[in-house]
């Protein structure tokens, strides 16, 4: 089933995430939902938060770049409970970014471009890697979500007062989508 992909300003994106548990209730449909609606979204990535969940647990799938970057051939990846270090002798690079949560903005994103990263999959089999380039990236922004941070919580102030009127925007629910979107609405007083 597609799900809604909660907007900027909805409270779920800046909500502690919980640990996953084996017995984490309806956690493969879940998993066949956020797949379908990062997928019905075009997305790369999706976290449980974007979805409405505060759970820790992201799907990835790059495949879809590998005419330009034939490293990402074949490379998906459920991602339970995810641990990311990031390798600090490595420079940061800058690079545009995007977010379903975040509709109509992209805007240049500094991130480590070596990270290790330790996870459990959907069949509850432990990983462990270092990854580098576009992959660091895009699983560096989606475990951003677990921790409650958006990826234009990391560009510049000057840069977030330039695109706070389309971020403004969206919080009202003045956003144009493909897909199904939950905003924020207060409760009434």
């Amino acid at each position: 089933m597609v799900l809604p992909i909660y907007l900027y300003g909805h409270p779920v994106l800046r909500t502690a995430t919980r640990e996953v548990t084996p017995d984490q209730e309806n956690l493969a449909e879940l998993i066949a939902n956020m797949k379908e609606t990062m997928y019905a979204t075009d997305g790369i990535g999706i976290a449980a938060p974007q979805v409405g969940q505060s759970l820790r647990l992201v799907y990835i799938d790059v495949d879809v770049l590998k005419d330009d970057m034939p490293e990402l051939a074949g490379k998906n990846m459920v991602l339970i409970n995810p641990e990311v270090t990031v390798d600090e002798t490595v420079k940061p690079v800058s690079r545009e970014e995007g977010c379903l949560s975040v509709p109509g903005v992209h805007e240049s994103v500094s991130r480590h471009e070596k990270i290790h990263l330790k996870w459990t999959d959907e069949n509850w089999e432990q990983h462990e890697e270092d990854i580098e380039g576009y992959l660091a990236r895009v699983v560096q922004h989606e475990c951003d979500h677990l921790e409650k941070t958006i990826f234009v919580d990391r560009i510049s102030p000057i840069r977030k007062q330039l695109i706070r009127n389309k971020l403004n925007n969206i919080v009202k629910g003045r956003v144009d989508c493909d897909y199904r979107t939950r905003g924020y609405k207060p409760p009434r007083k």
